[in-house]
């Protein structure tokens, strides 16, 4: 990265991490009144600027910015930033890079980040230059989605209104004078999820989409079936107040009007938090955003990343989508957190751990958008499991075996922890030192490092409770000890009966343990659950953890203890029945090696979720799985 964009990004990567954790107290401010030096002309959709012109244009491109309609007949009227190739002659047309999104305010990406004149986003700064964009030939265009930055209307959270923005974007970026026609999306997170609503819009135009660690299904990241998370309300105040981000002292007089929209339109806001308020996931509003069963026969080529263990934006319903999906695919997926393909550590290290993030997405456009066959031979999916090796795929999730595992039953008292914690030293129900509750702005860039874990010995009381005959938060099932290595894959999946005393409203934990021969164990996989009549079934998070020979498999399910969630104990003991455990499994001895370097996360992880749980009297046996 050029030295002067280095810089300008790395203000806005420190502005954006000031805003996450309060250092930027207060409302939003626009930058003072100055005088426009001479290095910070503003751009029309006429009269292009140059990086000589303006600093925080990226060297080798023209900026310009225009304005078009969104495509559900709202009135609302988007705000685009374009980039072109720096002395494309005129008649020339390229191929265009997408970005839609919330975080393209000329101000800053999720608050003020202290620019003193107008000029585009270095939000994807890291990847114009990483991957020398403009020389290779291309256009990268930034739209902001309704309510944000230049751009009027209601914000709407992934719903109807955004994805006829999105509809309108590829369009309008299609069918410009200097484009090919051919369109590709580029995003992460938030700009990720708006990756797949194109993908899954079927649109001729997009032909490639690229989406690092998106939402698969807007309802999961704020409800676990029906039990809030704890930024059910900081969502929505983080996008309101990115919303109401004010315009730089010298941007044109028309972004500075769409971008006050909200002060004549405050139902606008009112709007959206009540939109979060909806728990039902089989409302319409959440059935409209449900991305993962929206995706159902779309064929756009996808290339997606993924954390396992990241603690924003989680697999939940990944594997849904890509079944849905049914164009090529390719994927980076392993033990890492919210971070984007060519992120690196303070260290050095890359935060995945795999080196050419951004060659590998330039062949990806060149091989879609511009028809070219790639020189090097990527795999399909590249993925790392715990052990931190990295192998190659065709596809995700490889199964060479599923079982459904019966774990029998057993109860719990739904006391969010009470009765596991009783003559603990920590009381809390977040981890000791952290708040139980996450509180404030949350946004999917800036959601908190790491979740509340449950606090250092509950699991190992409470299994030690069990087996003196208590009833406590929770109970465990152990497998026997494993003959051989195996992987447990795709999404697991709980089918049981419970019910409490009088059919009082109750909730459910699902954890999955890594059992170690001393007794130490990593929680890998959980989810939560208000607890629902007859027979159903909780879908945990995605995962590819290898369980190696000689361990254990351990289950709990039990009352919710930690504070990843807002959730409301009934205090009633809650009888579980014929609870069934779905694996996918796929043996390891026929992995495929690929580049790649163990996830500095991983390490952090581990230390984190690492508990004592000596294993107790086996009650089932993990299948073996065969050589492929």
């Amino acid at each position: 990265m050029k030295r002067r964009h280095a810089a300008a990004w790395a203000a806005s990567a420190l502005a954006a991490t000031l805003a996450a954790t309060g250092a930027l107290a207060g409302p939003a401010t626009a930058a003072p009144d100055a005088p426009t030096a001479p290095q910070a002309r503003i751009a029309t959709a006429t009269d292009p600027v140059t990086h000589e012109e303006n600093e925080r244009v990226p060297e080798g491109a023209e900026w310009t910015q225009h304005y078009f309609p969104s495509a559900d007949d709202s009135g609302t009227e988007l705000h685009a930033d374009v980039l072109l190739p720096e002395g494309l002659e005129r008649g020339a047309q390229v191929p265009v890079i997408l970005s839609v999104g919330p975080y393209f305010a000329h101000a800053g990406a999720t608050g003020d980040e202290g620019w003193s004149y107008a000029g585009p986003s270095t939000r994807f700064l890291d990847f114009t230059e990483g991957a020398d964009v403009f020389a290779n030939g291309y256009a990268f265009v930034m739209v902001d989605l309704r309510g944000f930055g230049g751009s009027t209307g209601c914000l709407d959270w992934a719903g109807p209104g955004e994805q006829a923005d999105v509809a309108a974007a590829i369009d309008w970026a299609a069918s410009r004078p200097w484009s090919t026609g051919a369109v590709g999306m580029y995003g992460k997170s938030y700009d990720g999820v708006t990756g797949l609503i194109g993908n899954n819009l079927d649109q001729r135009a997009l032909k490639a989409v690229v989406s690092q660690e998106p939402v698969w299904d807007m309802y999961q990241y704020i409800y676990s079936n029906g039990v809030p998370r704890p930024n059910v309300t900081g969502t929505a105040n983080a996008y309101n107040s990115i919303a109401t981000l004010p315009p730089m002292a010298d941007d044109d007089p028309r972004y500075r009007a769409n971008a006050r929209w909200e002060e004549t339109h405050p139902e606008c806001l009112t709007e959206n938090a009540a939109g979060y308020r909806i728990a039902d996931q089989r409302s319409k509003h959440w059935k409209e955003r449900d991305l993962a069963r929206l995706a159902k026969g779309s064929d756009t080529p996808l290339f997606v990343t993924q954390g396992f263990i990241e603690p924003n934006t989680k697999p939940e319903e990944m594997e849904e989508y890509l079944r849905n999906h049914r164009g090529p695919e390719r994927g980076w997926l392993g033990q890492w957190d919210h971070v984007r393909g060519g992120d690196r550590v303070p260290d050095g290290r890359l935060a995945m751990g795999r080196e050419g993030w951004y060659e590998e997405t330039l062949a990806f456009f060149d091989e879609y958008l511009k028809g070219e066959k790639p020189a090097v031979r990527y795999p399909k999916y590249a993925m790392e499991d715990n052990s931190g090796d990295w192998r190659a795929q065709r596809t995700w999730p490889v199964v060479e075996r599923r079982a459904g595992i019966r774990l029998g039953g057993g109860s719990y008292v739904d006391d969010g922890g009470a009765s596991a914690r009783a003559g603990l030293a920590a009381p809390d129900r977040a981890a000791p030192g952290e708040p139980a509750q996450p509180s404030g702005r949350w946004d999917m860039e800036n959601a908190p490092a790491a979740e509340p874990a449950a606090p250092d010995g509950l699991a190992a009381r409470a299994a030690k409770r069990q087996r003196a005959g208590e009833v406590t938060s929770s109970f465990f099932v152990w497998s026997e000890p494993l003959k051989r290595d195996v992987r447990v894959t795709g999404t697991p999946r709980v089918s049981l009966s419970a019910r409490s005393a009088g059919d009082a409203v109750g909730n459910v934990m699902l954890k999955l343990y890594d059992v170690a021969p001393d007794g130490t164990a990593v929680m890998f996989d959980e989810q939560v659950s208000l607890l629902q009549r007859g027979r159903f079934t909780v879908d945990l998070k995605a995962t590819d953890w290898r369980l190696t020979a000689g361990h254990v498999l351990a289950v709990e399910i039990g009352t919710i203890q930690t504070g990843s969630w807002r959730d409301t104990p009934s205090g009633e003991t809650v009888e579980v029945r014929h609870a069934t455990l779905h694996l996918a499994l796929d043996g390891p001895a026929d992995d495929v090696p690929t580049g790649g370097a163990r996830s500095p996360y991983l390490d952090s992880y581990l230390d984190r979720y690492t508990v004592d749980l000596p294993a107790g009297p086996p009650s089932f046996t993990v299948p073996g799985v065969r050589h492929r």
